[in-house]
Order: structure tokens, then sequence, then C-alpha cells
């Protein structure tokens, strides 16, 4: 089993204040979000349809 990384920096997603949800534009793909992107507004992109999110 792959280990979950957060979409906008790379590390790996463990311990608490960490999200998962799919992405809001295809509904496919996983997004995963540290504490610290999320707190910051870091952007991710979804690597099926391209969509780029706060």
């Amino acid at each position: 089993m792959a280990d979950k990384v957060c979409s906008s920096c790379g590390i790996r997603l463990q311990g608490t204040g960490n999200t998962f949800f799919k992405c809001p534009n295809c509904g496919e793909e996983e997004i995963g979000r540290c504490a610290k992107c999320r707190d910051q507004g870091v952007k991710y992109e979804c690597k099926k349809c391209g969509f780029v999110g706060p």
C-alpha cells in the first residue's frame, strides 16, 4: 500500500490535522492536504484533471 502524501508539498501524511477529499472538479482523484499547507492556503493540483485549488 502506498503512503498518502500531501498534494501540495509531498510530505507523507500521518498523525492529526490532515484531510483527504475527492477533487472538487472531477470527483475521482483523492487530494491529501497536510495541516501546514491547509493553514497557509498552498495550492494543490489534481493529477487526473489538472484542477488547481487552494
